[in-house]
């Protein structure tokens, strides 16, 4: 399947049924379990379930979603990064997930940098957030510096524990030389 965008290091593409088997790891391991939830994914036709009634959806309904992140070098799946609409939220939220064998190589920042630039130059989004467990350190530091800000807590339904809420505004890229961005700063 064709990438929707690439970085140096990494490919993003939209998420099949057959990426059932990433998203069954994924979901079981215990940190997605706690920093995101239990979403009951146990079988691999449970995962393909899921991407059909989440993330395919998404694509239809918003041009957008959780995208299959993939090492461009063999096209090694490792994670999903994206954007999420939620009913609770009046723009969307930037939102990943790695298996933990690809933690800390900077994949996650990488992907999420893309992600957001995609929002603003591809998608003309003009606001962002990001939603994470409030005991989720190395997300809300990776928020923290694509430059989201605290706002506040937030409930997610189907959630039962309380999330923080991180937002920014989007401004399109002043061109090469202009030197400044709306609002003159």
């Amino acid at each position: 399947m064709e990438p929707v965008f690439v970085t140096p290091r990494l490919s993003l593409r939209k998420v099949t049924s057959g990426d059932a088997a990433l998203l069954l790891e994924l979901m079981n391991e215990p940190p997605y379990i706690e920093n995101i939830g239990d979403r009951g994914v146990r079988t691999a036709p449970d995962a393909a379930r899921y991407i059909e009634d989440k993330y395919t959806v998404s694509y239809e309904r918003n041009g957008y979603g959780l995208y299959l992140v993939e090492l461009r070098e063999g096209l090694v799946p490792i994670g999903i990064c994206g954007l999420v609409r939620r009913p609770a939220l009046d723009h969307p939220d930037v939102g990943f997930a790695y298996l933990q064998r690809f933690w800390s190589k900077g994949y996650a920042s990488e992907a999420a940098e893309a992600t957001l630039a995609f929002a603003r130059d591809t998608l003309a989004l003009p606001y962002l957030y990001g939603v994470v467990s409030p005991s989720n350190a190395r997300s809300i530091r990776i928020l923290e510096r694509l430059g989201l800000r605290y706002l506040r807590p937030i409930q997610i339904p189907g959630n039962s524990s309380e999330a923080q809420v991180y937002g920014m505004e989007l401004r399109p890229v002043s061109p090469a030389g202009a030197g400044s961005h709306p609002g003159g700063r």
